[in-house]
């Protein structure tokens, strides 16, 4: 393990990009499969799951679609995220001027990373994801609308923890690495949000939100 480490090191001291963009996709196609077996396992009906048969019955891998989630790391994770963290750390060290380390650095780059970078990979994700399987623009619009709000609500409570420590402890150049591993989760979380389709939660969390919406406006 300390072999492959010092080899990780060496090939993103020598080809950064390139050695993001691969890890992303490998640790993106990992976390999808991951995925595939928590929707197998929590997807299943509660009137067939009293038949032995449907309880033992055996995950089959969409590799397709493992193809299609490694891409989204390679095409979008690995390069946006390399330059993402890279660039966030020059604009708040060089910029701002700001202390690295410090409770105002660390706050403002996870503030930052939640208000930019976090509704967009979201938004990228669900809209690729629906595009890849063949839905129309119109099912990718409702899908999104749908999906969107509830996971960036439910993700608000977690990324930011997890964030504070990344830019509080983790080296920049490390920093995507430490995010594509929580990202194994992420992707479990994602694929168990869209497989939940019009759950009563998700409705409860919209409606909650227009309520709000239509109280303020009305004050």
């Amino acid at each position: 393990m300390l072999r492959l480490w010092k080899w990780y090191q060496n090939c993103l001291a020598t080809h950064p990009v390139k050695t993001q963009v691969i890890s992303s996709g490998f640790i993106w196609g990992f976390g999808d499969i991951a995925a595939q077996a928590v929707t197998h396992s929590t997807g299943k009906p509660r009137h067939l799951q009293s038949h032995h048969h449907d309880e033992n019955k055996e995950l089959k891998i969409n590799w397709r679609r493992v193809a299609t989630t490694t891409l989204f790391g390679l095409g979008f994770v690995g390069p946006v995220g390399h330059f993402w963290y890279e660039g966030l750390d020059r604009l708040i060290r060089l910029r701002l001027k700001l202390k690295p380390n410090s409770f105002s650095f660390v706050g403002a780059k996870v503030a930052a990373d939640g208000i930019i970078f976090g509704p967009i990979d979201l938004l990228v994700f669900f809209t690729y994801m629906g595009f890849s399987s063949g839905k129309t623009t119109a099912q990718v619009k409702e899908d999104v609308k749908r999906d969107f709000l509830p996971a960036l609500i439910l993700e608000g409570g977690i990324w930011p923890i997890v964030q504070v420590a990344n830019f509080r402890f983790v080296p920049v150049r490390y920093q995507l690495l430490y995010v594509n591993f929580f990202c194994l989760l992420d992707s479990c979380f994602l694929s168990w949000v869209e497989q939940q389709e019009d759950a009563p939660w998700k409705q409860w969390l919209k409606s909650s939100l227009s309520l709000k919406e239509e109280e303020e406006q009305g004050g």
